[in-house]
């Protein structure tokens, strides 16, 4: 692993690597297993019945699953793109995370990873909350919400700003701010992708995860985290009384 490595490391230039390795995690994280989830209807009909936490009839249709692939696409270009201008003009010529022949240390990987889902849930919960509010949900959060009975892919079924403020920048930004290396960082960016992926479901896996956001996508009110911390210490993890 370590030789594997070290020879890309020598082989490409670091914001290559950057740029190339985190879309190929993008597309092995979220988008294959979005691409599985949504097929498991198709290939396995009862199985998927088995376990949808949804009837039937609250199902998107044909139509919203090709609106949403289309929205989807777009919002992915345009990180991409994002991600393109910060490496060519901001960065010029660093790359956002640590790129060394040295793999990191056990102990620093799991460090950072844990330090980056606790701010990861920080920066997540409190964007959230702000998309909640009156002026903003009508103007920007609403589009998310279209699927009151949400699929994988709709993960990412977002108002462009909602997209860059809310989505991408609350798991890339954690380990920059760590100086996290950048195997850290895609490791952090897989387990967050394929995490929101499967609570975007629409089934009863990961215990009981998917089960919380789909509350969230009925009732509006509650579980605005990605972890749950948040949504107990300010009591968002029971459903608000009327007037709250």
């Amino acid at each position: 692993m370590e030789q594997l490595w070290s020879d890309v490391v020598s082989s490409y230039s670091s914001l290559q690597i950057e740029f190339i390795g985190t879309l190929l995690v993008q597309i092995l994280s979220f988008w294959i297993p979005s691409a599985c989830y949504i097929s498991l209807d198709y290939f396995f009909p009862s199985f998927s019945q088995r376990h949808k936490l949804q009837p039937a009839p609250k199902q998107p249709t044909q139509k919203d699953l090709h609106e949403c692939l289309k929205v989807v696409l777009k919002n992915q270009l345009l990180t991409s793109a994002l991600h393109l201008f910060l490496i060519a003009l901001v960065q010029r010529g660093r790359p956002a995370y640590r790129i060394t022949s040295i793999l990191p240390s056990l102990p620093e990987l799991v460090r950072d990873i844990i330090f980056s889902i606790l701010l990861r849930e920080a920066f997540f919960y409190y964007s959230h909350r702000i998309l909640h509010s009156r002026y903003l949900y009508s103007r920007i959060h609403k589009q998310h919400h279209r699927f009151t009975a949400p699929i994988a892919l709709a993960a990412q079924y977002a108002h462009p700003l909602e997209q860059i403020f809310a989505n991408a920048l609350p798991i890339s930004l954690p380990p920059q701010l760590l100086g996290s290396h950048i195997l850290t960082f895609w490791l952090f960016l897989g387990y967050e992708l394929a995490n929101t992926a499967t609570v975007h479901s629409g089934y009863d896996f990961l215990g009981g995860k998917a089960r919380m956001h789909d509350a969230h996508h009925e009732r509006f009110n509650l579980n605005y985290g990605s972890i749950g911390l948040l949504d107990w210490v300010h009591g968002t993890d029971r459903l608000a009384k009327r007037g709250d």
